[in-house]
């Protein structure tokens, strides 16, 4: 009985929490859709409008005609894509490698390899900028995409991941006469799907909300980034709020489905790939 009294009072201050939790976070985006709809002379409205009234149906379409936000959105949309897929190929053969194979200065390699971690972009965004500036990428695909197809991160955690795969599973598949390059691809990779989608996520979101770099390396405007035609609202004249709101809630859309469909996955990614050392 006791057991059952103390069972339910955690529930029952659980669940509340999570509930204010979760109100806490949402409040944002219910408030940057909400000011979507409203008209900019009810934006700041004292007492705060939570509702919108009367509603602005014309910001979306007003606000998606003001620039050439079509490219923006599919600019954002390859590189992000780009950046995910090469983070998901290089940092699973990356984390195959540290994880699964024994050579001399793979512990160090990784240790190399985590330490870039500790290095934020304004730290090493001029020498990257030199050597992009090098190979002749400003105002390109390339300049924007290969700096970041793959990081330690990604390479850490599906080192973490791949540990938990037996090592008698890839031992068998050698001892049938199967190739690395098969192992990886019919073995490995099926099993590491949790990560995959979780490592998925991250980049995704990275790349699809990076500003700082596109800025510095893109001046064309049919380059231009979703961020920064997002930015293109804001001025020394004035800020269309409305429709600064009703762009930004359409660029959160594609994250919001992305997590909806991959949450099982991302969820479960994250939980087993901190279990091993």
């Amino acid at each position: 009985m006791m057991r059952g009294h103390s069972r339910y009072g955690r529930i029952f201050v659980t669940y509340p929490l999570l509930v204010l939790i979760s109100f806490i976070g949402l409040l944002p985006f219910y408030w940057m859709v909400a000011c979507s709809f409203k008209t900019n002379e009810n934006m700041f409205l004292m007492p705060l409008q939570w509702f919108p009234n009367p509603i602005n149906w014309n910001a979306y379409g007003d606000a998606w005609k003001a620039q050439d936000f079509t490219r923006y959105f599919l600019n954002t949309t390859f590189i992000a894509v780009a950046i995910t897929f090469g983070n998901l190929l290089l940092g699973s053969l990356a984390g195959y490698s540290l994880s699964k194979f024994r050579y001399f200065g793979r512990g160090v390699l990784f240790l190399l390899i985590l330490s870039t971690m500790m290095l934020p972009l304004e730290v090493t965004m001029v020498p990257l900028f030199l050597i992009v500036k090098k190979f002749g990428w400003p105002n390109t695909y390339e300049g924007l995409i290969v700096p970041f197809v793959v990081d330690g991160f990604g390479v850490f955690l599906m080192r973490q991941y791949l540990k938990s795969i037996p090592n008698e599973l890839i031992e068998a598949a050698r001892i049938d006469g199967a190739s690395e390059l098969r192992i990886y691809w019919q073995i490995v990779m099926p099993l590491c799907k949790p990560a995959l989608a979780a490592l998925g996520v991250f980049t995704f979101r990275e790349a699809w909300d990076m500003y700082i770099w596109p800025l510095i390396i893109v001046t064309k405007d049919s380059l231009r980034t979703l961020p920064l035609g997002i930015s293109l609202f804001m001025s020394s004249f004035g800020t269309s709020w409305d429709q600064l709101m009703a762009v930004a809630a359409i660029g959160t859309l594609p994250m919001v489905l992305l997590f909806f469909f991959l949450q099982r996955s991302f969820i479960q990614g994250i939980s087993i790939s901190g279990l091993k050392n």
